[in-house]
């Protein structure tokens, strides 16, 4: 009786060699069909990357600026046929100057004007006078101006002395100089508003925490309330400059040192927690980035599938070869897998690379410090290995699924 043959084995020597020499057969097919996994990972490890890194930059920001600004809304009437009132006292700057932490503070609002005409010369635009689009009155106290730390591009700003006698002075914020056309302030300019003049003695170039003054003329706030009353359609703010860490007192006892008799009419609003902030934007910008990446490594899967596929096709006699000399379905789809999953691990390794390298390059550009988290770098291989795997398994169960004869016969 002639005994059967052995039962063929596939070592994991022999898988390794073969899908090697598959894939080196192709060298250029082989390149390109890698291309979509690396232009995937790298998109995976560049944009959480530079997400990590940006929000770095964002909370940043956020902590030197943001962290150390108070506001004090005012309450405006709730019954139309109360009179308006300011319920900011006289010396609200130096009230809160005096509580520790404080580094400066200053109430602003908006005058209670119906379409006012700002210009250089008196009279209303389009008639005799050059008058000015999209200028604004501002009123302010001169503790304001110390809060948004204003950067003073000409002259200088209006102090104490023209506060306490209600000066008819103001300064000009940047973008409403050019508007005016006012560039110097050694010959004494003047702005009209509403045919009322007002001496320029110093334009604003910056001013961080209220950027809305640098379209507009800016006015001690007792001048305004002479001229124009208190505020009717907006409510007074006061913005308050704390030391870092401060924040959240200052923000408990303003009410309290403005008003001791009705703090109920003043509201302070503290800085939201940077980390908080930060946690937010840092999953809002990863959940967008991530889905991109996603896309990127569903393109690349593809790509590795079709030409997996292909390869299929085009061997399918040297598949048919393979099962006649003895090879089992299950050792014909384990090389066509491996080919596919060898391609994604390559391509997860490059793309993983020149990933971090687009986040170094644009850190170092932006002069920003790179972030890359290891959660992120080191698994990307094994994305690239999933990826490949996942695209290579219909390809594989199509290899095994080849019939020796008729694979033979074509």
């Amino acid at each position: 009786m002639t005994d059967l043959p052995a039962t063929t084995r596939f070592r994991a020597r022999d898988l390794v060699a073969e899908s090697l020499a598959g894939l080196l057969q192709r060298p250029g097919r082989s390149v390109l069909t890698m291309l979509g996994t690396v232009l995937g990972v790298g998109a995976f490890v560049a944009v959480l990357g530079l997400t990590s890194t940006a929000t770095g930059q964002i909370g940043k920001a956020f902590t030197t600026l943001k962290a150390t600004t108070v506001t004090v809304l005012d309450h405006l009437p709730e019954d139309s046929t109360t009179a308006p009132e300011l319920h900011f006292p006289a010396d609200a700057d130096e009230r809160v100057q005096r509580l520790n932490g404080v580094e400066a503070a200053g109430v602003w609002w908006q005058p209670s004007l119906r379409n006012p005409s700002v210009g250089t010369r008196p009279g209303r635009p389009g008639e005799d006078g050059d008058g000015a689009q999209g200028v604004r009155v501002y009123a302010a106290s001169p503790g304001l101006l110390a809060a948004t730390r204003a950067e003073v591009a000409s002259g200088v700003l209006y102090n104490e002395f023209h506060r306490g006698r209600a000066e008819p002075v103001c300064v000009l914020g940047a973008g409403a100089a050019r508007i005016l056309g006012v560039s110097r302030v050694d010959n004494q300019p003047v702005v009209f508003v509403d045919n009322t003049a007002y001496t320029v003695v110093g334009i604003v170039a910056d001013a961080e925490t209220v950027p809305e003054l640098m379209l507009g003329v800016i006015l001690p706030e007792t001048t305004a309330l002479r001229a124009y009353g208190p505020p009717v359609d907006a409510p007074a703010t006061m913005v308050i400059r704390t030391k870092p860490g401060a924040a959240s007192l200052i923000a408990d006892q303003a009410p309290l040192a403005l008003r001791p008799d009705a703090p109920q009419y003043l509201t302070a609003v503290p800085p939201p927690d940077p980390h908080t902030l930060r946690d937010s934007v840092d999953t809002s910008l990863s959940g967008l980035f991530l889905l991109l990446a996603a896309i990127c490594l569903v393109i690349g899967a593809v790509g590795i599938a079709n030409t997996t596929l292909v390869a299929v096709l085009e061997r399918r006699g040297e598949i048919g070869l393979r099962r006649a000399l003895g090879a089992r379905p299950s050792h014909v789809a384990g090389q066509f897998l491996a080919e596919s999953t060898a391609l994604g691990t390559l391509g997860g390794l490059i793309g993983s690379a020149i990933g971090v390298g687009v986040v170094v390059a644009v850190s170092l550009a932006q002069g920003w410090t790179a972030i890359v988290h290891p959660y992120v770098a080191l698994p990307a291989p094994v994305v690239g290995s999933l990826t490949g795997l996942l695209a290579g398994l219909y390809p594989s169960l199509r290899a095994a699924r080849v019939e020796p004869l008729e694979a033979l016969r074509q």
